[in-house]
């Protein structure tokens, strides 16, 4: 009776786990989840819809790139899309059986969806401006050592060095304090962006970005201040939140990279917990560079001949046994971000950021190379920028409703602080001169958008920001470390306040045409003290208060998903800061610059015609003619102090100078790219910019080559993509600069010697080769050789010598 007992209960048993199995293979066939992975990376695409037209069904993958199947039983055909991917269409048994469906990227990508021009989302073709979109994915392979070297690969911005810890964007023909830098909608243009070349963009990490956005062109409606040549847009990676089918969402990267010209070591992390309601990334970057080591092949001025060194207390000039290497240039940097985000209901999302970027001393390459009198002794002994520090907190709130003034509204408060210095000091002189600055920048944004009807939606919103600038300076003996108070380069306390409110709207004609127009008025003040025991400045005191007015207008023609032609007008306006309105400081050997407090904003009026179209289904080409005036702009004129043209400063007799509305300027220039689609997996991409620009300076009555206008530049590459094999042979290069193309005021010890002992910028190219190696999802390695023929050369403006043959190779692990 046991027995049976037994084997009654091991039949109920075994019956009870058939049926189970046979529950779970049911469910099974009816929730199949299937993954979504790109065909060359093997990583999940994230942002895949599939769409069922019979019945009608609509999904989207969650977090892990799934979609469980058994919502699209009895469909017909299926169709899976992502942007920047080929569509696939598949039927049910086909998913089914696949398991795994893998996308191809799309060489003629048109679905670009762009948040620059508005802050919301929109598509590309639908806006009336010139945007370009760098594809991370892609830049990957290219492995950019800073986020100046990605925006260069966009192959529409040119990029000017003074140093290895450097980088100064220029679109269209404007750089510095007329382009504008957003990170995560911040701005983080403050109130000491000089006119000079600029390095604050490296300060972003190229290994944390989710999206970079290029607008060209004036961006003032919804930037305000200085969004004159253009807006870079900066996102950087969010935090994640777990998909519905993960408990804890857990993804981690690491990266690292070597390249040999410059021995730079690169190591990245960054990990995500992402749960229903809370995600949270944190990310870190250690970067080192040593010093740079040139090309061999072209003018042998952009050597380094020699170099500088104290030996027993003597400051010496040393002969550089190898005059490839560019002593002095070498640097480190460290970037972490930390995220949190919080979705509080259903229509309430916060988020919290904090942002922080620090260098080591950075040694000012062009400076430490000058030997203006050409007696073989450098001038300069010491030239260094202390750490050059960024540190940002964000609190954020999106709010989603369709109802009521606004469809989504978003929150953002942000401080950000800057510190920087400068280390100066002349060969044989025994004081070092140390410069300090540090500024404080708060800023809130409040963005609205509302679908009014389908054919009209608005953008609208306000703005308001703050500057403090602390400044400090003094000379210290070094020998025996005695300091003595000097005049600060900028009025320590300075305050610059800027607000302006704005409206976009977007109204669809018909179904082809679209008008896009807006308006902005903004509103600034600056207050200044100055210390009249250390300098005897004109003024103890000074304020300047004024209000600008911009708007755009732009028409939209698209009739297809592969074709647009746009135009647009629009203006945009710079106002004075702290650095134009009370700086003292040598722009360069034997000139002075001092504070003018008369100083109004400059103006810039711009129109452009764009278009982009593809033809016979493997070629896509776009390009755009523009014309920008500048009126009223600042520049550094001849000035005159107590009566005198000259004064002396730093020890040396200096010419007086001041920022003006001295000048007027004008720039005409055409960008165009073309993509072709040349046989499967091969695809073959080429960009070119052409800009010309004068400057009118109305003080001098005479014209000029306006700066900052860069020599026509471009790139070409090939790409072939296989299944986990990607390939890239690319070319950059720069036309000459004339003599008379340099701008006015630019130094010639920067550039190469023509046979009549005229300054010019010789023209360049160079050679390149990428590939990567995608194992798994898991693992990858990449590599490559950049300037392949060795060329010696400087770009246009830059004050060190560019790589030579450089030997980079990378590894990324995902997790």
């Amino acid at each position: 009776m046991y027995l049976r007992a037994l084997f009654m209960n091991y039949r109920f048993i075994l019956l009870l786990l058939l049926n189970t199995a046979f529950c779970c293979l049911s469910f099974s066939s009816f929730s199949q989840e299937i993954s979504i992975k790109d065909q060359i990376t093997q990583q999940f695409v994230l942002d895949a819809t599939i769409v069922s037209v019979n019945p009608k069904v609509q999904k989207k993958v969650d977090g892990n790139g799934r979609f469980q199947l058994s919502a699209f039983k009895g469909c017909d055909s299926i169709f899976i899309t992502s942007p920047d991917y080929q569509t696939i269409v598949m039927s049910y048994s086909e998913i089914k059986e696949a398991g795994v469906i893998e996308m191809i990227d799309e060489p003629l990508s048109f679905g670009d969806i762009v948040i620059s021009v508005n802050r919301w989302d929109e598509e590309k073709l639908k806006v009336p401006n010139r945007i370009t979109t760098i594809n991370l994915k892609e830049a990957e392979l290219l492995a950019p050592q800073t986020s100046a070297d990605l925006l260069e690969s966009s192959g529409y911005v040119f990029i000017q060095k003074s140093q290895l810890a450097g980088g100064s964007p220029q679109l269209r023909g404007f750089g510095t304090n007329r382009v504008l830098i957003s990170v995560d909608g911040i701005r983080m243009n403050n109130a000491i962006f000089r006119s000079g070349n600029l390095q604050n963009v490296i300060s972003l990490d190229a290994n944390s970005l989710e999206s970079v956005e290029i607008l060209f062109g004036p961006g003032a409606v919804i930037y305000g201040s200085d969004a004159i040549g253009g807006v870079m847009s900066f996102n950087t990676k969010e935090a994640k939140f777990s998909p519905d089918s993960v408990k804890t969402f857990l993804p981690t990267h690491f990266a690292a990279r070597y390249s040999s010209a410059s021995n730079e070591v690169m190591t990245h992390v960054d990990f995500n917990i992402g749960k229903k309601k809370w995600a949270f990334l944190s990310s870190l970057t250690f970067s080192r560079y040593g010093d740079l080591r040139t090309g061999v092949n072209g003018n042998s001025a952009f050597l380094r001949p020699s170099y500088q060194q104290r030996i027993n207390g003597v400051d010496s000039t040393l002969v550089n046994d190898d005059p490839r290497l560019q002593i002095g240039s070498g640097f480190s940097q460290m970037n972490a971000i930390q995220k949190i985000k919080f979705q509080a209901s259903k229509d309430w999302l916060l988020d919290y950021s904090f942002i922080y970027s620090a260098t080591t001393d950075a040694p000012r390459y062009d400076r430490l190379i000058l030997d203006k009198t050409e007696d073989g002794i450098l001038d300069n002994a010491e030239w260094y920028y202390g750490p050059q520090k960024w540190m940002m907190h964000k609190i954020g709130a999106v709010h989603s409703r369709k109802k009521g003034m606004y469809d989504d509204l978003r929150i953002t408060a942000a401080y950000q602080n800057f510190q920087e210095s400068r280390h100066d000091r002349k060969t044989g002189a025994t004081n070092i001169r140390r410069q300090f600055e540090n500024v404080d920048a708060y800023s809130l944004n409040v963005d609205f958008d509302k679908n009014i009807n389908e054919r009209f939606i608005v953008f609208y919103g306000l703005e308001g920001i703050g500057n403090v600038v602390g400044s400090n300076a003094y000379r210290e003996d070094i020998s025996t470390g005695e300091q003595l108070i000097i005049n600060s380069r900028y009025p320590d306390g300075s305050t610059w306040f800027s607000s302006g409110v704005y409206v976009n709207g977007k109204y669809s004609l018909d179904e082809t045409w679209s008008l896009n127009g807006g308006l902005r008025y903004s509103l600034y003040s600056i207050a200044a003290q100055f210390d009249t025991t250390l300098f005897p400045f004109p003024v103890s005191e000074t304020t300047n208060r004024n209000g600008a007015l911009n708007g755009s207008l732009g028409l939209v023609y698209n009739p297809s998903d592969h074709f647009q032609i746009y135009t647009n007008f629009s203006t945009g306006f710079r106002a004075p800061n702290i650095d134009d309105l009370g700086k003292v400081f040598d722009s360069e050997p034997g000139s002075v610059v001092i504070p003018n407090v008369d100083l109004k904003p400059e103006y810039v009026y711009n129109g452009e015609v764009g278009f982009v179209s593809a033809l016979f289904k493997r070629v896509k080409i776009d390009g755009v003619v523009y014309y920008t005036y500048l009126q009223d702009a600042l520049a550094r004129a001849n000035f005159s102090f107590n009566g005198q043209d000259s004064i002396l400063y730093d020890g040396e007799m200096s010419r007086v100078q001041a920022v003006q509305n001295v000048a007027n300027a004008w720039v005409y220039g055409v960008q165009a790219g073309v993509d072709i689609v040349v046989a499967k997996g091969l695809s073959l991409r080429s960009t070119i910019s052409f800009q010309k620009g004068k400057e009118f300076n109305i003080d001098s009555a005479r014209y000029f080559p306006k700066n900052h206008v860069a020599p026509t530049f471009g790139r070409t590459s090939l790409t072939y993509k296989r299944r986990q094999f990607k390939l890239d042979i690319y070319s950059s290069y720069q036309v000459k600069v004339n003599p008379d193309e340099l701008p006015f005021g630019e130094s010639p010890f920067l550039y190469a010697l023509d046979d009549d002992g005229q300054a010019f910028v010789p023209g360049w190219y160079t050679l390149n080769f990428k590939a990567a190696v995608f194992f798994n999802k898991h693992l990858s390695l990449s590599g490559g050789i950049e300037n392949i023929t060795n060329q010696l050369y400087r770009t246009a403006g830059s004050g060190i010598t560019a790589s030579g043959r450089n030997f980079v190779i990378g590894l990324k692990v995902s997790l």
